[in-house]
């Protein structure tokens, strides 16, 4: 059975706190930057859920007002004993279904090939990198997606 992608609820946060935890170790994002990226649900944020009656896997995309301005994709992450069975790819399907018409940007580390993969394989490309980005010396690949590169 697929899990139900939906948007996040303030009951979820302290799920996505502890899952990203799980995901990102050291790198995780603390409690009180979860509960800003929730109080800002109702300006800029969109934050979409997994949800198998536990939140397996979340999304989080920064949208601003203004539509030329492009979509950032945030965060997204998939509980690890649930890896490799197409959350991460429903979660990209209905995140950029809230981008339509949007350009999204995205950065990933360039050592982490599987995600690297599963952009490529929803149409992001390669526009530029961040070279010595993350800790340990880590280049960023910096990723875009437009609609009419489906």
């Amino acid at each position: 059975m697929r899990p139900a992608i939906r948007p996040a609820v303030a009951k979820d946060l302290d799920a996505l706190v502890a899952l990203d935890r799980v995901c990102f170790g050291s790198s995780a994002w603390s409690s009180e930057s979860w509960r800003e990226e929730f109080a800002r649900l109702e300006t800029d944020r969109v934050v979409l859920v997994a949800d198998e009656g536990r939140a397996v896997g979340y999304v989080v995309l920064l949208v601003p007002s203004v539509e030329d301005d492009p979509v950032e994709l945030l965060r997204i992450a998939v509980d690890p004993a649930e890896r490799r069975t197409g959350i991460g790819g429903q979660l990209m399907t209905a995140a950029l279904q809230r981008c339509a018409g949007r350009t999204v940007l995205l950065e990933v580390a360039a050592g982490n090939k599987s995600a690297e993969a599963l952009y490529r394989g929803f149409g992001f490309g390669e526009i530029s990198r961040r070279r010595g980005y993350y800790a340990g010396g880590e280049d960023a690949v910096v990723m875009r997606w437009q609609e009419d590169h489906e």
